[in-house]
């Protein structure tokens, strides 16, 4: 009789390539009926391997986050700093972060900043679209610190603050929970203050239609007016398209909307082309509403996404625009 490892090599009996493979692993590691599992063990394997790919740069980014705190807190037993996070004893630091940040976004999402004329001298508030993962607004706190040396403060949801082992970090980068009080202080003491309405809801129900979840926040405006500072609209081109959320589920939906936890982690990590706009600052007018306000931001925002992104989003497009060395106009 042929032997199962001859037949493979001399073909005299039809066989596939999974099974010849099965065979030769049978004989090279001396488990019998290995054939009767290697297919679902192949097929468990690409289904794993599937798996890492999707989630292994968020996770990725998640690491270096860490890392970036751990970096912090060396920084500060060495150099034995007691002062506050937000003063200027912490820049050098702050330059060391931001430099490590724009080196991987220049890689990775080949990443550009435009409008950053339209920043005012003194205090505003940034409204801007919540991607999946937020590493554009990372990119763009990184870059502008590097450009103009100036901090912006972020206003991040409650559970941000419940991670273990990022406090050092969210307080020198100026990470806050946001209440009407702490933004005032931050806006009267000349800070430029960050906040994207849409928030988590946003970052996991809205898709590559890019389609702003707002709801009926608008507390942002009611700042605004009170703190007498403009509005600054800001939009990233692409950012659906590197990161993404499964489609939207009754379920999940519900599960959020009851917990406020983000349960669906975030998949892709594709090296898109990232853009970042600033667009027009809109004025502080003593005789406008709340209301009117809210909607004149959201037009704002709007009118950059319209402008700038491919609706809707296109994995491929966005991988292209890579090589396009032409930007779209601002």
């Amino acid at each position: 009789m042929i032997g199962r490892t001859e037949s493979c090599a001399s073909g005299q009996i039809p066989m596939t390539y999974l099974s010849c493979l099965a065979y030769m692993l049978e004989e090279w590691t001396g488990v019998e009926y290995l054939e009767k599992y290697f297919f679902h063990v192949v097929i468990f394997s690409l289904m794993m391997s599937a798996i890492l790919v999707f989630f292994i740069v968020p996770l990725t980014i998640l690491f270096f986050i860490y890392l970036t705190n751990i970096l912090l807190l060396i920084y500060q037993r060495n150099s034995e700093v007691k002062a506050d996070p937000l003063s200027d004893v912490w820049d050098n630091a702050r330059k060391t972060v931001a430099s490590f940040w724009d080196i991987y976004a220049r890689i990775w999402h080949g990443y550009e900043l435009h409008g950053v004329e339209n920043l005012p001298e003194g205090p505003g508030i940034l409204i801007y679209y919540h991607g999946a993962i937020p590493i554009d607004y990372l990119y763009f706190l990184s870059r502008l610190f590097l450009w103009k040396k100036r901090l912006c403060l972020s206003v991040a949801d409650h559970f941000v603050f419940r991670l273990p082992g990022l406090k050092l970090l969210l307080e020198v980068t100026g990470v806050m929970p946001g209440t009407r009080e702490e933004c005032l202080s931050a806006l009267k003491n000349g800070h430029l203050v960050s906040i994207s309405p849409g928030g988590v809801r946003e970052a996991l129900f809205s898709d590559e239609s890019y389609q702003l979840m707002w709801g009926n926040r608008k507390g942002f405006a009611q700042v605004a007016i009170d703190a007498k500072v403009p509005i600054i609209p800001m939009y990233t081109q692409n950012v659906r398209e590197g990161y993404r959320m499964f489609k939207e589920r009754r379920f999940l939906r519900q599960l959020y909307e009851s917990t406020r936890l983000p349960i669906t982690p975030p998949y892709g990590g594709i090296p898109v082309k990232f853009r970042t706009y600033i667009g027009e600052p809109i004025p502080y007018d003593p005789n406008i509403t709340t209301e009117e306000l809210v909607e004149k931001t959201k037009t704002a925002v709007q009118a950059l996404i319209e402008k700038h992104q491919t609706i809707p989003g296109s994995i491929w497009k966005a991988l292209l625009d890579r090589f396009d060395k032409k930007q779209k106009s601002d």
